[in-house]
């Protein structure tokens, strides 16, 4: 019997039962992360091994010591994400794997480690959209969530505010139409010289500054929903040179709460406006930039004030992890939506699938 069939039939069994335990893997920038989840709503197991201290060396992400460090890791971290659950190899039902987007060979590694292990043990592979992973950390985070509600997810590479209609079914409302929240935080960190990785650092030195110390451009886009933070950032970026160039002293936390709030009015005001536009009383947060504190707030104040219920994963399940791609997979799987082993790594992946 081929392995096609044997996972067919127990794909089948699964979906039967509706209950699975998914072995799940992501790998796709610089944290290598494993996870066992439990019919898409359970975490019993997860374990990152981060990248941080090796990539702060360069500034940023090097690809190739990427791969290289997640080819490293990914043996060690099943041994450790099965002892931490208490299970063998026999007690996981599936498999699931972040095929994109993200960096090539990041994602290459762990889509060959995951068709290895899949076929070895004659289980199910279920493929994985990064984005989608993010939406579902929710899921985890909050296990009477259901659809459909809107939700920002936003990171380093993504800012998009979406409907989720179903599991798995989503309609774009709005995006960024350069660069992610993320990415524009982790330039201006460098120009304050905060060091890698620069958005997270960015918001702790931001807490303790005066957000309207400093004026900064006011972020206009084609659509209602739509986010530009390009311009912003580059004004900022040029202000504070220019500042410099004048011999002005600039104060570091009154900058980065400045701009910050400018990136998490557009974001915050705009995700809200979405919900009560669609008519849905339910707003949640997705992506590592969902883990700022001030955007925390102000999508709580604001749903608040609008009457939305608010959903925000903790910071663990912000950044990227294992546990939100085998929430995914739960639900993919239940669909009989189950991967061949010519899968490949898609590193432009749309949450749309384009």
């Amino acid at each position: 019997m081929t392995y096609e069939t044997l996972a067919r039939e127990k794909a089948g069994a699964l979906i039967e039962k509706g209950h699975a335990r998914i072995l799940a893997v992501e790998s796709s920038c610089d944290e290598t992360a494993m996870a066992v989840v439990e019919d898409g709503r359970r975490l019993i197991a997860g374990v990152i091994a981060s990248q941080i201290d090796m990539h702060a060396l360069y500034g940023g992400v090097v690809p190739e010591i990427a791969s290289r460090m997640h080819v490293e890791a990914l043996d060690p971290l099943l041994d450790q994400t099965l002892g931490q659950a208490g299970l063998t190899m026999d007690g996981v039902d599936a498999v699931a794997v972040t095929y994109g987007p993200g960096l090539v060979g990041a994602l290459l590694t762990g889509v060959a480690w995951a068709k290895a292990f899949a076929y070895a043990r004659a289980l199910p592979l279920v493929a994985v959209n990064h984005i989608e992973g993010h939406v579902s950390a929710n899921y985890i985070a909050h296990p009477d969530l259901r659809p459909p509600f809107v939700c920002l997810v936003a990171s380093g590479g993504h800012s998009h505010i979406v409907r989720v209609d179903d599991y798995g079914a989503y309609t774009l409302l709005g995006g960024t139409t350069d660069d992610a929240a993320g990415e524009a935080f982790d330039k201006v960190a460098r120009v304050l010289d905060i060091p890698y990785p620069g958005g997270p650092l960015l918001d702790k030195l931001a807490e303790e500054g005066n957000d309207r110390a400093y004026a900064f451009p006011k972020i206009h886009t084609p659509g209602p929903y739509d986010f530009s933070f390009s311009g912003l950032k580059t004004a900022v970026i040029n202000q504070a040179h220019h500042l410099r160039q004048q011999g002005e002293a600039i104060n570091a936390a009154d900058w980065a709460a400045s701009f910050r709030r400018a990136v998490v009015d557009s974001l915050a005001e705009k995700t809200v406006r979405a919900c009560l536009d669609t008519g849905l009383r339910r707003v949640a947060l997705a992506g590592g930039v969902a883990s700022n504190r001030l955007l925390r707030r102000e999508i709580e104040r604001l749903g608040k004030k609008a009457g939305l219920e608010t959903f925000m994963p903790p910071a663990a399940l912000c950044t990227d992890n294992a546990a939100m791609i085998g929430s995914a997979a739960f639900y993919r799987l239940m669909k009989g939506e189950i991967a061949p082993l010519s899968l490949n790594a898609v590193p432009s992946l749309g949450l749309m699938g384009d």
